[in-house]
């Protein structure tokens, strides 16, 4: 019971898979959750395959009741939680004109709504460890949508703003207790959910799920007092740099 412990979402693949592999590979238990269950389990497969102590729990965190129930399972099983990582995230490239109420309640449920329940969810967890190491950490993954609008993603750029804004307010309110809350902010991150776009960005300029998994490594190891309360990863080609030799 006493094992560090972490609960990622949308673990299966991307920066979620590439979080869990980091987690464990440093010796945390992961409790890994995805809505896809055969991608799932092959993921927790690889995982355990290198060593890893990793569990799946397939879940919409869309829904209120998933939410709350992986939470009380990985209460269950571990009875605190060092490292909560709210990963699971979606956009729908469209003008807003071409969003249905639908579409959009869906975007604002995975991006932010499920956050935020999972954070509630998972306090007393997250305090209890914190009362017995001196600190748990909150990762918030947002997107550089999050600091800056995105024509096209008008509903995933409000609910990543949300993020942010939640992260902020969280360090306020739950600071004394020593969680910790932190918003990664990428741009173009060379997963899936970018495939829209690399007709015109090639995967290589992208940045890696495992640049994004690092930081979390880098923040377990930060002392108590110290607070990174946001992390932007920014491609070099969106800010027109390019390798230039130098001899």
């Amino acid at each position: 019971m006493a094992k560090s412990s972490a609960l990622v979402t949308g673990a299966s693949r991307g920066i979620g898979l590439a979080i869990c592999r980091a987690l464990a590979a440093d010796g945390h238990a992961v409790t890994m959750v995805a809505r896809n269950p055969v991608a799932l389990a092959a993921a927790r497969d690889e995982i355990t395959a290198q060593g890893g102590e990793a569990y799946d729990l397939t879940a919409n965190v869309a829904d209120e009741a998933d939410v709350l129930r992986i939470v009380e399972a990985h209460r269950d099983r571990f009875g605190s939680l060092d490292v909560l990582v709210n990963n699971a995230g979606m956009g729908i490239p469209s003008p807003l004109n071409g969003q249905s109420v639908k579409q959009i309640d869906l975007q604002l449920a995975v991006n932010l709504r499920a956050v935020i329940l999972a954070t509630q969810a998972a306090q007393p967890l997250l305090e209890k460890s914190a009362a017995a190491t001196g600190r748990s950490l909150v990762v918030n993954v947002a997107s550089i949508s999050g600091k800056v609008g995105s024509a096209g993603l008008s509903v995933y750029a409000a609910a990543k703003h949300g993020i942010v804004g939640f992260t902020d307010s969280m360090n306020r309110e739950l600071y004394a207790s020593g969680i910790r809350f932190v918003a990664l902010c990428p741009g173009y991150v060379d997963t899936s959910l970018s495939d829209y776009v690399k007709e015109h960005l090639a995967p290589a300029e992208m940045v890696r799920p495992e640049d994004v998994a690092e930081s979390v490594r880098f923040l377990l190891r930060l002392s108590p007092a110290c607070l990174v309360p946001e992390l932007i990863f920014q491609e070099a080609a969106a800010l027109g740099l390019r390798s230039i030799p130098l001899g």
